[in-house]
């Protein structure tokens, strides 16, 4: 609230929450958003993500993302880049129904070639259905 009361003070824009750009983006960064064994459909758990990515984009105007899909090991090379890039699309579209201009958005995708995990494991393979989000 401190924070917030000095940002109006100093005329910063802040989000509804009374949250800085660079408040947000320090809330932000490093957070991915998960993805279900195959699918492409941005979770409600992670709408919240989306929208502090949402509302970082506003405040700061001159901010781009390049969205990163991934998947995890299953599945062949060609298939894991289609679904990593189904993935970044879906987020990508989460950000423009809140507000973001496509052209600030772009997406690519490594499929299965980055995990975070390396493990063969359930737990691993869900860490690394992911997107990330790169400014």
């Amino acid at each position: 609230a401190k924070a917030a009361a000095e940002a109006n003070a100093k005329n910063i824009p802040t989000n509804a929450a009374g949250q800085t750009a660079d408040e947000i983006l320090a809330a932000i960064q490093g957070k991915v958003v998960l993805f279900e064994f195959d699918r492409s459909e941005v979770q409600t758990i992670f709408r919240d993500l989306v929208r502090l990515n949402a509302d970082y984009m506003s405040l700061n105007t001159e901010a781009s993302v390049t969205l990163k899909g991934h998947a995890d090991e299953r599945g062949t090379q060609e298939y894991n880049l289609a679904l990593g890039e189904r993935r970044g699309y879906a987020v990508k579209d989460a950000l423009v129904a809140e507000g973001v201009s496509p052209s600030r958005i772009s997406v690519i995708s490594f499929g299965e070639e980055h995990p975070v995990d390396p493990a063969h494991t359930e737990s691993a393979w869900s860490k690394n259905r992911r997107v990330e989000f790169s400014y």
